[in-house]
């Protein structure tokens, strides 16, 4: 089975939410709350998980800028939590904890307007864009995830192979019918180019090309530098994918089925045994001229306490 490495950004993150109307046959619109703002750190009610001791590791000064993928803000937000004195950490343009979704905080971290990133593997591309300035990113794996697929709760189809998904993505399956019988065509949706589940898709193709997407079969998100309000046309026979962390906490939708891979379901435990075929790391994203309070900060990250607000956030840790 093909096992990926990436990045539990982490995400990020949006993708198609799938539902049908009860009523009728036509494509309906669904709002999807993406609770982002739960997440601030030192914010009354904050849902940033806390440790329960004192963290062993604290800065005070010259405070690491951060940025990263929708799904991942909410495991910086709780380093930030135990590490940073108490203060205002909002998510905006100039905030230290910004939340500017994987493509643009990439740029930000190329451009040197933050320090260390929360994100998926970088693309081909952002690769490239830092190469052109000298820069080689460092990557240090902080948790996995699984990356999953998933179809309207009323579709049949509850497992595929990671074949039937190259097939799909690739245009060469282009109805449920050889997977389930039912003769429908299939509705495969894409992100953004650089996005981080784009780029998670891109590395299950492998040298399989992916098809060209119709422009509305194209999910982006909306709303500036969080989502936190999304708009999908939702069809039956359509199919689309993001992280496992991001569908069940972050996108509140009971419409969507997750989808078994070669047999295997993604859960914490086939994550964790590596069974779940589309599984691996997210990680801290550095350009490899990181002060030491950053390096600190990082080693930190992959201590006991660092792994343990990862898995209490609801991710799987890496020891």
């Amino acid at each position: 089975m093909k096992r990926i490495s990436f990045s539990f950004l982490i995400i990020v993150l949006f993708f198609a939410v799938l539902t049908v109307s009860q009523n009728n046959d036509e494509p309906e619109k669904v709002l999807n709350d993406v609770y982002i703002y739960e997440y601030i750190p030192f914010k009354d009610n904050s849902k940033a998980v806390q440790l329960n001791e004192k963290s062993n590791f604290t800065l005070s000064s010259s405070l690491p800028r951060l940025d990263g993928s929708t799904a991942l803000y909410p495991v910086y937000a709780s380093f930030v939590t135990a590490v940073y004195p108490r203060g205002g950490y909002d998510y905006g343009t100039d905030s230290l904890v910004r939340c500017s979704k994987t493509a643009r905080a990439y740029t930000n971290l190329i451009e040197g307007y933050v320090d260390i990133i929360f994100c998926a593997e970088p693309s081909k591309e952002q690769i490239a864009m830092a190469a052109e300035k000298g820069i080689i990113f460092h990557l240090t794996p902080i948790g996995k995830d699984a990356f999953v697929f998933f179809v309207n709760k009323n579709n049949p189809v509850d497992n595929v192979s990671s074949e039937n998904i190259r097939d799909i993505y690739s245009g060469n399956i282009a109805n449920w019918k050889s997977i389930s019988g039912i003769d429908e065509p299939i509705v495969a949706y894409q992100r953004p180019q650089n996005s981080g589940s784009q780029t998670m898709l891109e590395s299950i193709m492998g040298e399989t090309g992916i098809m060209p997407p119709l422009k509305d079969h194209v999910v982006s998100g909306m709303g500036g530098m969080v989502e936190q309000v999304a708009v999908y046309k939702n069809y039956s026979n359509a199919i689309g994918y993001s992280f496992l962390f991001f569908t069940a906490e972050l996108v509140r939708n009971n419409q969507i089925k997750l989808l078994a891979i070669d047999g295997v379901s993604p859960s914490k435990a086939t994550i964790q045994n590596d069974a779940y075929p589309f599984s691996g790391c997210f990680y801290a994203i550095t350009r490899g001229d990181e002060p030491d309070n950053v390096k600190d900060f990082i080693r930190w990250m992959e201590s006991e306490q660092g792994q343990y607000l990862v898995e209490q956030t609801g991710y799987v840790p890496i020891h």
